[in-house]
């Protein structure tokens, strides 16, 4: 039995999330049904991460296991052939046993985009806000997250998670144009609805409806009542995942 890992990039507009559910259609479960016909058995992945209800992602990787030799450049070729037009297979590759996919990634990159000026192409992939932002202390907040490991502020309300301890390693707001803004965040994990959280409390730091001191009491109190709102899934982005 051989590991291979896909690298791939989808745009989450149409479907609910990463992970396969009864309710609608999801990324895994049309990369997992292309393969199976592909490789002529039932075929399981695994992702890196899971990615909610419209949620886009540069750069995912999932795994999968299979008896046989792969012709990996043919595979890239003929899954692209057969998914929809927004998922792309980027690569296909043979990895060791011990690589996973989700346990051995290191690190996971998240973007979020923000426009403070209405645009009819930005729609799509960038939150609109209509009200100044203060970059400077968007930053501030932004360096704070550093200091801290427990983030079950920012995590979904009953939610099955083990912990809500994760390192974040960056974490910062750039400004792309007089009305556009990156947000980005590196962490060896992600809790659930964690970075859109994230967002919407240091945009409320940006707006001056919570102070740094007022951040840190969000963080320490660990409630995700006290936290900002959950941003738009659609401005979003997964971008990379390192091992």
């Amino acid at each position: 039995m051989a590991r291979y890992f896909i690298t791939l990039q989808y745009d989450g507009t149409n479907y609910h999330g990463w992970q396969i559910q009864p309710n609608g259609i999801t990324v895994e479960e049309c990369v997992e049904k292309s393969l199976s016909t592909l490789l002529g058995r039932d075929i399981d992945i695994v992702g890196a991460g899971r990615t909610d209800a419209g949620v886009h992602a540069r750069k995912m990787v999932a795994h999968f296991d299979f008896e046989g030799t792969v012709d990996c450049d043919q595979m890239v070729y003929k899954l692209n052939r057969m998914l929809p037009r927004d998922i792309a297979i980027l690569c296909v590759e043979p990895v060791s046993d011990e690589m996973h996919a989700r346990f051995s990634a290191k690190s996971r990159t998240y973007h979020y985009y923000i426009h403070t000026r209405k645009d009819a192409f930005l729609r799509q992939y960038s939150c609109l806000i209509t009200f100044p932002l203060d970059l400077e202390k968007m930053n501030e907040g932004a360096d704070v997250l550093k200091e801290y490991k427990d983030f079950g502020a920012f995590c979904k309300s009953h939610t099955d998670v083990k912990t809500t301890l994760c390192d974040v390693y960056e974490a910062r707001f750039t400004q792309l144009s007089p009305h556009a803004y990156e947000f980005t965040i590196s962490a060896n994990r992600f809790l659930r609805n964690m970075v859109r959280a994230v967002v919407g409390t240091l945009v409320d730091v940006g707006r001056g409806k919570i102070s740094i001191e007022g951040l840190r009491k969000i963080i320490e109190g660990k409630s995700r009542c006290d936290a900002g709102e959950s941003m738009p899934a659609n401005a979003l982005f997964l971008d990379d995942v390192k091992y």
